[in-house]
């Protein structure tokens, strides 16, 4: 069975990410088709990219970067759970994304996002253009949360139906790519 890691991309404190993905998570674990993982940034503690090599040289220098290559090596497809900060994506997936280069090829990405009114819209479209870059195939289909402080009580999560539709579609169409990518990794 592939396996499914949904990356938590909030590493601030009160963070509602955690919240959703917690949502997010029991909807991919009753979708039942991935094996699913949480890789939680805040716990992967990445330093800010001080790497002394380029990521495509793959000579890590730091147990840390080691330690994350080989968890994202492990994974056949991605769900990015990530707030918008400043119209753009959170500075620890950018960080997270960077620290490596061969091990996401080929792997497709969903993307929850959250925020204000957008919805973390703005952040999906950077973040797009950033995986593109790392051949990482991301998913039209997407679950966007408006205004989520709405939905987050007492740290629980608590989505409507658009919400629980969408992450359905999305996983369908993971389940999809991450098979048809498979013959590009092998």
């Amino acid at each position: 069975m592939p396996r499914l890691g949904v990356v938590i991309a909030s590493t601030r404190e009160g963070r509602v990410g955690a919240p959703v993905a917690d949502w997010f998570l029991g909807r991919a674990r009753t979708h039942a088709g991935f094996e699913v993982e949480v890789v939680d940034l805040k716990a992967v503690n990445l330093p800010v990219l001080s790497e002394p090599n380029h990521p495509r040289l793959k000579k890590y220098t730091q147990e840390t970067t080691r330690a994350w290559s080989a968890t994202v090596e492990s994974l056949d497809a991605f769900v990015l759970v990530t707030p918008e900060y400043n119209h753009s994506a959170s500075p620890a997936l950018v960080n997270a994304l960077d620290h490596l280069y061969f091990e996401w090829n080929y792997k497709p990405a969903g993307l929850v996002t959250y925020g204000g009114i957008s919805g973390g819209l703005r952040a999906a479209q950077m973040t797009k253009l950033m995986l593109t870059a790392f051949k990482i195939v991301p998913m039209v289909e997407a679950v966007t949360i408006p205004f989520v402080t709405k939905h987050v009580a007492d740290g629980v999560f608590t989505p409507d139906d658009a919400h629980d539709k969408s992450a359905k579609v999305m996983l369908d169409e993971l389940v999809r790519w991450t098979g048809a990518l498979r013959a590009l990794r092998s």
